[in-house]
């Protein structure tokens, strides 16, 4: 972040009335963000930070990908990745928009020293959340039921498991973003990036060893329990630490305000998951769990390409919405600008030794799994795409743009179902990897020119690069 945040804006915004040993303890425990300067060397050393628990993250993440893999073979891994998956797009409308929402609020709110707001917005997201995913849950289970009573549901009875982590995983979709609100980026990654996937692994692993059966089903039944653990531990340290922070404030419930601004944010993240989840559920829905899980490597693989992109997104996020409140669009552009230029070489150096080793690198999964590497090469190019234009998504979510991106999410979604119908039968896996392909660029290209437009600063490489400052006007 560019230059020192000014307190006489605070100053005149009208703030929440604690008691007066409340503030003064809390102004001094919790507002020296504000209050001091932050650079762009400060921005790099939480970038360092960042990249480090993630790098730890995703290689145990993949790590427990290519050992299940291993050890399930490809059918009974791609049933585990197929029910995953269906869980990960459930657990968008369980949160309500609310992860984007509390992380942009709560970095509002402790600026102004709206604590009473801020303790509401903190119970209310929990409780809504939680009684959602449930309510979800319940109605989900009770159609995949009654799917399988009126014709036989091959996938029936680990979905019937598998529903129940919704609302777990939309609980640590929230809890990330309630962390990264008050910058502890090791409390919002360090449980679900680096000790789930540790103890998946580790649950993996005893059951394979005691002769119990490592299917499909009995791996979602360990990701339920682990996942469970890991909510719990979560939410206990976030307590305390939002407790130790307010105080005894009495909680401000603004909920109309908090769900005007979510539910675009809904939509925009929903669309978003289907355009990374349509393929492997598709895959999954046509051809079957094999190939889901063939598939599936190709696209956890290809995720290394932006990896970086994904990572900085995490910590510059803040500072993008910071820098547009104040108006300072030299200095939002600058920051975009540097780190562009940050996620660049990386990303295109990780991509070229993806495409080359394709085939040596998938070989690890099992040698079955050889036969995606053309898909993991096509998947890769839209991956580049999405690192060339920069951290538009975040751009247009970060500043109140939401409700254009949510536009463009849409109607990439909707033409990547369509592509995935039409091109998933005729070229299989990589039928989908076009599709996906396609729609992810064209998703990137459309909202780097409404950033240009609207926002009035130029996010891809080429405005580092010294090409195209011209499209930035006044």
């Amino acid at each position: 972040m560019v230059g020192k945040i000014s307190n006489c804006r605070d100053r005149k915004i009208k703030r929440s009335q604690p008691h007066n040993s409340d503030r003064k303890r809390m102004t001094q425990t919790s507002l020296s963000e504000t209050q001091s300067s932050v650079d762009l060397s400060a921005l790099a050393k939480n970038a360092a930070t960042i990249l480090a628990l993630q790098t730890v993250g995703v290689t145990l993440t993949y790590l427990a990908q290519i050992f299940l893999a291993r050890w399930m073979g490809k059918t009974e891994y791609g049933l585990y990745e197929y029910v995953i998956s269906w869980s990960l797009v459930l657990a968008i409308p369980a949160s309500l928009g609310l992860p984007r929402a509390v992380l942009r609020f709560i970095s509002e709110y402790r600026v102004r020293q709206e604590w009473g707001e801020l303790r509401g917005l903190i119970l209310s997201s929990w409780q809504l959340t939680a009684g959602v995913g449930l309510l979800l849950c319940l109605a989900a289970t009770e159609i995949i039921a009654l799917l399988d009573r009126h014709e036989s549901f091959p996938y029936a009875p680990v979905l019937l498991i598998g529903v129940w982590l919704v609302p777990l995983q939309a609980l640590i979709q929230l809890q990330e973003d309630m962390a990264r609100g008050v910058d502890n980026i090791p409390l919002a990654y360090g449980p679900s990036k680096v000790l789930w996937p540790l103890l998946v692994l580790g649950s993996g692993f005893f059951l394979l060893h005691q002769n119990l059966g490592l299917t499909g089903t009995s791996m979602i039944r360990m990701a339920l329990l682990t996942l469970l653990i890991i909510v719990v531990f979560q939410v206990s340290y976030l307590w305390f630490k939002f407790d130790r922070e307010i105080g005894d404030v009495k909680p401000i419930y603004k909920s109309r305000q908090w769900l005007l601004v979510a539910l675009p944010l809904l939509l925009d993240r929903t669309f978003e998951v289907l355009l990374t989840q349509t393929d492997i559920l598709m895959v999954g829905s046509l051809v079957g769990a094999g190939a889901v899980g063939i598939y599936s490597a190709a696209a956890k693989t290809a995720l290394w390409a932006n990896f970086v992109l994904q990572s900085l997104n995490l910590v510059a996020s803040p500072a993008y919405a910071i820098l547009y409140a104040k108006g300072d669009r030299e200095g939002l552009q600058k920051v975009v600008g540097t780190v562009t230029l940050w996620i660049f070489a990386p990303s295109v150096a990780i991509s070229i030794s993806l495409v080359i080793f394709a085939q040596p690198i998938l070989s690890v999964f099992g040698p079955e799994f050889v036969a995606a590497q053309w898909a993991l090469k096509i998947l890769i190019i839209g991956q580049l795409v999405d690192v060339l234009c920069g951290s538009v998504g975040n751009l247009m979510v970060m500043t109140g743009h939401q409700n254009k991106s949510v536009i463009v999410s849409s109607c990439c979604a909707l033409v990547n179902v369509g592509l995935n119908a039409i091109l998933i039968p005729q070229f299989g896996a990589v039928g989908a990897a076009i599709a996906t392909t396609c729609t992810l660029g064209a998703w990137n290209v459309w909202l780097c020119i409404l950033v240009i437009k609207y926002i009035k600063i130029n996010p891809s490489i080429l405005y580092s690069f010294g090409i195209g400052k011209n499209f930035v006007s006044d």
